[in-house]
């Protein structure tokens, strides 16, 4: 276990995103998601992360259901504030927004101090607990003002009475958190996409003063939407269609991989986790044979050679990766 920042909350080094038990992309039965859940903590995995935004809470009711056979004094549980939701009389379904449930709420933004508190108690009673682990600030992209100037004090206080143990912010982009790491007293930044084999933005700021500040990071994404896990012409990159020169170029660090007996999904997750800065990643497996195998690629050493010949390729920047 690690502990995160400051505070007195640890994770795992390998955890779970849980935004497919919402029903990303396509449906998941909840046998399924029960059965992921129970294989997840069969292989260690403590730290489960989620999110009102995953399937209109479809995944914070299932990952609550799911932890409620264990001890709550052995999980850490993450989900994040930034996105009230609303019932609607809504007759279609969510797929505009990535998940496959029908449209029975719409996202409302607000980091409104009172937004972050009503967001955070309609997760709680769907999760079923009487408290979170850690709470983030869900995409600030387009709040940045509200979202600092309201939000993150609301976070701040919740810590203060004791409410969460941990707080920090989640986000697709690099700039915003190495905002919160530089300028706010954030225990942990939820980064996805950004430090992956395809995509070492984070390495550039981020990474290092988030260890410069003694800040933790939890690394998403780290197979790029799927493509870093099972690049084919039908794989996503980033939550869309992969262009086909960045196939070409995921294809050939695949076949590096198995030159040197390893996989791409084993290399994807020992990248991401080498750094110094990063506590936690977390994949989001959809079921009981996903959670083993991302369990075994994780556990499985990567040759130093691989990552010299990845360098010596072009595949890497020579200044990345492990050693």
């Amino acid at each position: 276990m690690t502990r995160l920042g400051r505070s007195g909350v640890e994770v795992t080094p390998l955890g779970f995103g849980a935004a497919t038990l919402g029903n990303l992309y396509r449906p998941v039965a909840d046998e399924q998601a029960r059965e992921a859940v129970r294989a997840a903590w069969q292989r260690g995995i403590r730290y489960f992360d989620t999110a009102p935004h995953y399937g209109l809470g479809l995944s914070e009711r299932r990952l609550g259901a799911a932890l409620r056979a264990y001890d709550r004094a052995q999980y850490t549980v993450s989900t994040k504030v930034g996105r009230r939701l609303e019932p609607t009389a809504g007759t279609g379904d969510d797929l505009a927004h990535g998940f496959a449930v029908p449209d029975t709420h719409r996202r409302v933004w607000d980091f409104t101090a009172d937004g972050v508190r009503r967001t955070l108690e309609a997760s709680l009673e769907r999760l079923g607990l009487e408290r979170v682990d850690i709470v983030y600030l869900h995409d600030p992209d387009d709040h940045a003002e509200q979202a600092f100037r309201e939000g993150y004090p609301a976070l701040e206080k919740l810590r203060a009475e004791g409410v969460v143990g941990a707080i920090g912010a989640g986000m697709n982009q690099t700039g915003m958190l190495t905002r919160f790491v530089r300028d706010t007293d954030v225990d942990v930044v939820l980064c996805a996409g950004r430090y992956t084999l395809l995509d070492q933005g984070a390495g550039a700021e981020l990474l290092p003063t988030a260890a410069e500040h003694g800040v933790s990071v939890v690394l998403g994404g780290v197979f790029n939407s799927g493509l870093l896990a099972d690049p084919t012409p039908e794989s996503t990159y980033d939550y869309g269609r992969v262009p086909r020169e960045l196939l070409d170029r995921v294809l050939r660090m695949k076949a590096v991989a198995e030159r040197h007996g390893t996989t791409l999904r084993a290399a994807a997750l020992a990248f991401a986790s080498a750094h110094p800065a990063v506590a936690s990643v977390l994949p989001g497996p959809r079921s009981a044979p996903e959670v083993h195998d991302c369990a075994d690629q994780f556990e499985s050493p990567v040759p130093a050679e691989f990552w010299h010949e990845l360098r010596e390729s072009g595949l890497l920047p020579r200044e990345e990766g492990p050693s």
